[in-house]
């Protein structure tokens, strides 16, 4: 029985991880309002009734998804912590942002796309465990301060700043690639992406 229910899990995961990718092109084209969940079904290669299995409608379904896409990343940007040094922290921190604007570019447009439109969806999210998770960031950064490991910068500040600088390279990829005149970014373009942010921010900081 606990087998059964194993397995049916992680095929109501990937079928939903289905959906969500294929939700992610059809919000990123058409916003919310123009979004089709008659296309969604035919981008993911599945019926409609299908969606309907998992989402009750588009609302439910822009919800879990944007919902997924914070949750991915609380957990891989979790690396801002008082037991590592903030050298260390703060790159893998920057590394992660920009490999996600890399790999997952429409992740960002869409949340982005949520805040320009005055967070209807996030709203109570960003007053609530959002405030929650961001002091928890900022009393790290006030940590490193106190110990005299980085210089006196305003801990949300900083964070403002990576978070800009990163998801840059996603929400405004198409103004990028222009200013570097090239058809994409490859992958050296990010890493020169990673290392330069890095140096930048670190300097910034006072870390050597």
């Amino acid at each position: 029985m606990a087998k059964a229910k194993a397995s049916e899990g992680n095929i109501r995961q990937k079928n939903k991880a289905v959906i969500f990718n294929a939700a992610k092109k059809e919000f990123v084209t058409y916003g919310f309002k123009g979004a089709s969940i008659k296309r969604i079904a035919e981008r993911a290669n599945i019926a409609r009734a299908n969606i309907h299995y998992y989402f009750q409608d588009k609302t439910d379904l822009y919800q879990q998804l944007l919902s997924n896409i914070i949750d991915v990343w609380n957990k891989d940007y979790d690396t801002l912590t008082v037991d590592k040094a903030p050298k260390q922290a703060l790159s893998a921190y920057i590394r992660a942002k920009v490999m996600h604007a890399k790999d997952d570019p429409d992740s960002s447009r869409i949340f982005a796309s949520e805040l320009i439109h005055g967070a209807p969806v996030l709203n109570d999210y960003l007053n609530s465990d959002f405030r929650e998770w961001l002091e928890g960031q900022v009393s790290v950064i006030e940590a490193w301060v106190e110990q005299g490991l980085i210089d006196k910068v305003n801990p949300h500040h900083l964070l403002f700043l990576i978070w800009s600088s990163t998801q840059h390279y996603a929400d405004f990829n198409v103004q990028v690639v222009a200013a570097l005149n090239k058809e994409a970014m490859t992958d050296e373009d990010f890493e020169e992406v990673v290392a330069s942010l890095t140096q930048i921010i670190l300097k910034g900081c006072g870390i050597e």
